[in-house]
């Protein structure tokens, strides 16, 4: 007789205790092979394909798309055993578990696709057909749901339970993204329109009209906004911040990058320029480079530097991590941040790259503005920013000239340094962008 076994919600690591059920990838009746993703979960730091140590059919799932479980919790049921269905066997699948639990250290090198469990077929017309395996019973509370016809162009699980949470349906709206892409940008714009009211008739004397009273649009604190909500807020509780700002002409800068991008090669990006600045100066100024151990009261300070970037994305701000930035050429930095941003947009990047850094860049000269007084990533002690670059008048070797300008800003834990040290980091940035020859002095 098969055992049925029962599949948990794994420790998906770096301390996160529940995950929501974004997609479910198999149906009750599936036959799945070992380490085949079964579930898409979102954790507070990442989308995570789920795969199942056992190999068997799907017994049974628990919990309906957008439900969020508490690690270890039961996912998932699965038949396995030598009486297991004969399409199974068929395939050489093997219904043995192996007892990994993510994505990426499964015994397979390619998982298979799903399968729906049928008898086998005779060899002939004349054959007698083998007893089909006994039909697996479908709970009602994990039924699939049934779906209209047709593809609705929606990427975003969270777009979709949105415009679930508040009656909203999707194929009555038209998308302003690539291809008629449906954002939550258009969902938010129905739920306005949806929440005006319609006109009312005048009444026969003004004391007896009504204003309209908005019920407004309720969006829970979760996942990865969540995740930011918290974090923010404990840096802003622990962190006695202060900034400090400079201009600078990064005329010279925009010239060497043109001068290094002519010569042939990888492109160099603008982003891995300035992090290569910003690792320099941290080599000047390691306090900056550190963070408070609140409980042994110290200030430790970190031989490496792990360099987180912001970068926004659909699901919301997040700070990707280059691990040893400081050993890294600007060709190496401008490639992995092009593959961290990909991972970003995608909602593929892994809980590893999300932690760990020490000092975060953040370029928000992208969205069009000159300065911010950013919140610093607890527990890091410092964050740069970085301001648009816009042609502005500038005294250039004595007299008025039109240069590319940038505005830069530090924003510091004052429990690690005083305003001379940071002040010192920040000129020394400074220089840099304007004569980026000051970097052979530390190379």
């Amino acid at each position: 007789m098969a055992q049925v076994l029962e599949f948990k919600l794994p420790d998906l690591g770096e301390g996160l205790t529940e995950a929501e059920i974004v997609r479910w990838l198999v149906q009750v009746g599936d036959v799945v092979a070992v380490d085949q993703p079964v579930v898409e979960v979102e954790t507070a730091k990442a989308m995570v394909e789920v795969p199942c140590p056992y190999g068997g059919v799907i017994t049974a799932r628990f919990g309906e798309e957008g439900t969020e479980l508490p690690v270890g919790a039961p996912l998932l049921t699965v038949a396995v055993g030598p009486q297991a269905p004969q399409a199974l066997q068929a395939t050489g699948g093997d219904t043995a578990g192996s007892g990994n639990v993510l994505v990426g250290y499964g015994t397979s090198e390619a998982p298979a696709r799903r399968r729906r469990v049928r008898s086998a077929s005779p060899a002939n017309g004349t054959a007698k057909e083998p007893a089909p395996a006994p039909p697996v019973p479908v709970p009602a509370a994990v039924a699939a749901p049934v779906l209209a016809e047709g593809p609705v162009p929606v990427i975003s699980p969270l777009v979709r339970r949105l415009a679930r949470d508040n009656d909203i349906d999707l194929r009555q709206l038209s998308g302003s993204g690539p291809e008629g892409l449906i954002l939550r940008a258009d969902v938010e714009d129905a739920l306005r329109a949806k929440a005006v009211p319609a006109p009312a008739p005048v009444a026969a004397e003004p004391a007896a009209r009504v204003s309209p009273v908005r019920n407004g649009i309720r969006i829970p604190l979760k996942g990865v906004r969540g995740a930011v909500a918290d974090k923010l807020s404990r840096s802003r509780q622990e962190i006695p911040d202060a900034t400090c700002w400079v201009d600078a002409d990064a005329t010279e800068l925009m010239r060497a990058r043109t001068a290094m991008n002519a010569a042939g090669g990888p492109k160099i990006s603008l982003l891995a320029l300035l992090a290569r600045i910003t690792t320099a100066a941290l080599a000047r100024f390691p306090e900056l480079n550190s963070y408070v151990d609140t409980g042994a009261r110290e200030v430790v300070q970190l031989d490496h530097v792990h360099l987180g970037f912001a970068a926004q994305t659909e699901r919301g701000l997040v700070v990707p991590v280059v691990r040893d930035a400081h050993a890294r050429d600007a060709e190496s930095l401008t490639a992995e941040f092009a593959r961290l941003t990909e991972a970003a947009r995608a909602g593929t990047l892994t809980p590893g790259e999300l932690t760990g850094g020490t000092f975060t860049l953040n370029n928000y000269g992208v969205f069009g503005v000159d300065g911010s007084t950013p919140i610093i990533n607890h527990p890091e002690a410092a964050m740069l920013g970085v301001g648009r670059i816009v042609p502005k008048p500038w005294v250039h070797e004595g007299e008025l000239a039109v240069r590319q300008v940038v505005q830069l800003s530090l924003t510091f834990d004052h429990r690690v340094c005083d305003g001379g040290t940071a002040g010192g980091f920040l000129r020394y940035v400074a220089d840099c962008v304007e004569h980026p020859a000051v970097l052979l002095r530390t190379l």
